[in-house]
């Protein structure tokens, strides 16, 4: 399974440090614009998940540093959803420069899905196949 979504966004200049490099944190913020668009893109927003009863937790992410980006940098976010487990969800990042294509991080986080009194709970079979299926690129 592969599903590939893509976001571009434009740095902002609070999410620099002193250096006038993007601080290290917001690439885990982009990941997350990344992840709730591409399940947007699947069919669902993650808000009418969350209405159903169902929170994603994040239980795992991992980020690798690559090159930094800058302030009005154009950066993109593709976000490919890699495993659908019966409780929990894989995406994978690559984050690059927009412009030249200069690879600035890569990512993955693991999602675990949680019942509204935040208990560890199996995700329901329909949002399963909404996010599991395979029709090639999303758009």
């Amino acid at each position: 399974m592969s599903r590939t979504s893509s976001l571009d966004l434009r740095v902002r200049y609070a999410e620099t440090d002193q250096m006038g490099v993007v601080y290290h944190s917001h690439y885990l913020v982009w990941c997350e614009m990344g992840r709730t668009n591409h399940i947007r893109l699947c069919g669902m927003p993650y808000s009418e998940m969350e209405k159903s009863g169902l929170i994603l937790a994040v239980a795992e992410a991992n980020v690798r540093y690559r090159a930094p980006a800058r302030y009005d940098d154009l950066v993109r976010v593709e976000t490919t959803l890699t495993e659908v487990g019966s409780r929990s969800i894989t995406f994978d990042y690559v984050i690059t420069n927009g412009e030249t294509g200069t690879r600035l991080a890569t990512a993955r986080t693991m999602l675990i899905a949680l019942d509204p009194s935040h208990r560890v709970t199996t995700l329901p079979r329909e949002i399963r196949e909404l996010l599991a299926s395979d029709d090639g690129h999303v758009a």
